[in-house]
């Protein structure tokens, strides 16, 4: 894969994506942050070209990474229209910004794509949405996005309507997930655990839970079915949770989420 990719926004999603790409055989990077010191320590590291302006990455790039803020994007775009080409494709990992509102704010004049990541992408561990429903993409151009994506996790390609379901669900996850880790390292401190040890502990059987998940293609009924003995503990916990709609109030705190996420996005 060969492609010239520009990053205007490094911050800690951007910055993630170009250290994930650092070193892929035939990509050039090139990018633009307020902060100089970022600049240099990722031209360090990274080997980025550090750009004078938003408008130099333009120049020196094909494949564009917008990272700012959703609040940003119709004034950098609104500045950026006079050098944008056909030649480009602007990929915006902005949350909220609909396809329709990146072609429109960018005049048209290119492809655009529209990517939903989430935050363990840090660890190079992340789940992206990737919508490719720009018409005006080529082959190419779709390969090489789905390719700057894959070295930091999983990329599904999905249509635009699902993506507030993917950010309730994905993107919003990691804060869910850590919600009830910290409540498992809650209740181990009640009942006598230290909490450093606790914190250890409950990291452990999450990271070891998902392992097997992942390596066995177990079922998760069938790995949570492993746990549950007759007249044991565990399935004590569980009639609990049942009981207290633990299930149900999952499935509604997600699609409270949901529906924030369409507010948002109207």
């Amino acid at each position: 894969m060969a492609a010239r990719v520009g990053f205007i926004g490094l911050g800690n999603m951007g910055s993630a994506i170009l250290k994930g790409l650092a070193g892929q055989p035939g990509l050039t990077f090139t990018g633009y942050d307020l902060s100089t010191d970022k600049l240099q320590a990722l031209a360090r590291d990274c080997g980025l070209v550090p750009a004078a302006s938003e408008a130099d990455v333009l120049r020196t790039s094909d494949y564009v990474i917008l990272a700012v803020k959703p609040q940003h994007m119709a004034h950098l775009l609104d500045a950026l229209t006079p050098v944008i080409g056909p030649h480009h494709c602007l990929i915006s990992i902005a949350a909220g910004i609909t396809m329709e509102k990146l072609r429109l704010l960018s005049a048209e004049r290119c492809p655009v794509v529209r990517v939903m990541p989430n935050t363990p992408a840090l660890v190079r561990s992340g789940v992206f949405a990737v919508c490719l429903q720009d018409e005006g993409l080529t082959t190419e151009q779709k390969d090489v996005v789905i390719g700057l994506f894959k070295p930091l996790g999983q990329v599904h390609v999905m249509e635009e309507r699902l993506f507030d379901a993917f950010t309730a669900v994905v993107g919003c996850g990691p804060a869910y997930v850590c919600y009830f880790m910290e409540s498992l390292v809650e209740s181990a401190v009640a009942l006598g655990l230290g909490r450093a040890q606790a914190t250890d502990m409950v990291l452990a059987l999450f990271a070891g839970t998902v392992k097997m998940g992942l390596e066995t293609g177990t079922h998760l009924s069938l790995l949570r079915e492993m746990v549950t003995s007759p007249a044991g503990s565990t399935i004590q916990g569980l009639i609990h949770m049942d009981r207290t709609a633990v299930r149900g109030n999952i499935v509604d705190a997600v699609r409270h989420a949901w529906e924030r996420n369409v507010e948002l996005g109207k």
